[in-house]
């Protein structure tokens, strides 16, 4: 494989600070050293921090340059892979001591008998303010973690179960399953200037059910129209799920990308805590910005559907790299 190389020099009579914010830097875009270079895989994103970082030396009166290298005299991919999967390992590490530490501070609010379901309001968003940054934290390493580190999906998990067992158990939803076929040919009805949740229902119909479906907006329906997320209707909020989930769940639609992108739907639209995703906070901004600016229902569709067209294309992504790490893990392990 090919990888990316900088190399940089600062005048020798120039401040530590420059040379500090660029070690900084170096670290949060997950470059290596390597015999007195700086490496990174040969990546659009990657070669994109370099050239960045080169504009700064540069301001700096340095110098910088910026290589594609093929291969490493006497060292390996494998072992350059390796380098880089252990210093993820260790951010990764770091961040799992603090996530110990705030399982230990769950465990003692339980033992106490200050649960999250009894405890005050402080203490449960003390604790929840702290898995917030735990995720953002989880998110700017697996940006930088190239190779798919093992850690990557069990830290994430031990995330998730922290984050259920802030919250108290809900009973469980019944959705009737409904055949997709029934519905290519429907007309569709939603209330006007759609949010979170109608948005993500029109990109799924028109990603999954029917790309030319007529949508339209209205306060009430029509005889023979379908309608979504109003006050009456089979595609509406049930129990603790939003629009969005009731109809993943109703057509059977539940992959891992559309799981993720259903928890990111629900946190902004039912604001229950119930799930934590870094994308939450840049998703709600960006659809509020729309609604102040006016933009009309077209505007607003048009929007959406490009919004979580792209976020499912990231989650999927996200998933398949999992997967490929789990196969991997899985025949290492069978090797006799």
């Amino acid at each position: 494989m090919s990888w990316l190389v900088f190399t940089y020099s600062l005048p020798s009579k120039s401040s530590s600070s420059p040379r500090v914010t660029l070690w900084r830097r170096l670290r949060r875009i997950g470059a290596i050293a390597l015999s007195g270079v700086q490496v990174l895989p040969e990546q659009e994103d990657c070669l994109e921090s370099f050239q960045w970082l080169a504009q700064e030396v540069q301001q700096a009166k340095g110098e910088a340059l910026i290589m594609r290298v093929e291969w490493f005299e006497g060292v390996s991919d494998q072992d350059i892979i390796n380098r880089f999967r252990q210093a993820r390992q260790e951010d990764y590490a770091g961040l799992e001591t603090k996530l110990v530490e705030l399982e230990s501070a769950l465990t003692d609010m339980d033992e106490t008998g200050d649960g999250p379901e009894g405890g005050t309001a402080s203490q449960r968003t003390s604790i929840r303010d702290a898995l917030e940054k735990l995720y953002k934290h989880h998110a700017e390493i697996r940006q930088i973690d190239f190779f798919d580190c093992p850690e990557q999906e069990r830290i994430m998990a031990r995330l998730k179960q922290l984050t259920q067992s802030l919250l108290p158990q809900r009973p469980a939803v019944n959705i009737i399953p409904q055949a997709i076929e029934q519905y290519r040919h429907v007309q569709w009805v939603t209330r006007p200037q759609p949010h979170v949740d109608r948005l993500a229902c029109i990109w799924l119909i028109r990603r999954f059910i029917h790309p030319e479906a007529v949508i339209r907006y209205a306060k009430t329906a029509k005889d023979r129209e379908i309608s979504f997320d109003m006050n009456q209707g089979e595609f509406r909020h049930q129990g603790n799920l939003c629009t969005f989930e009731v109809m993943v769940k109703s057509f059977g639609l539940e992959d891992s990308g559309l799981q993720t992108i259903a928890e990111i739907v629900h946190e902004i639209d039912l604001r229950d805590g119930l799930y934590l995703h870094p994308q939450i906070a840049g998703v709600d901004a960006l659809l509020r910005g729309w609604l102040l600016a006016g933009f009309s229902n077209a505007a607003l569709e048009a929007h959406g559907i490009a919004l979580f067209e792209g976020l499912y294309a990231d989650c999927l992504q996200k998933a398949s790299k999992a997967d490929t790490q789990s196969d991997l893990q899985t025949r290492s392990t069978q090797k006799p």
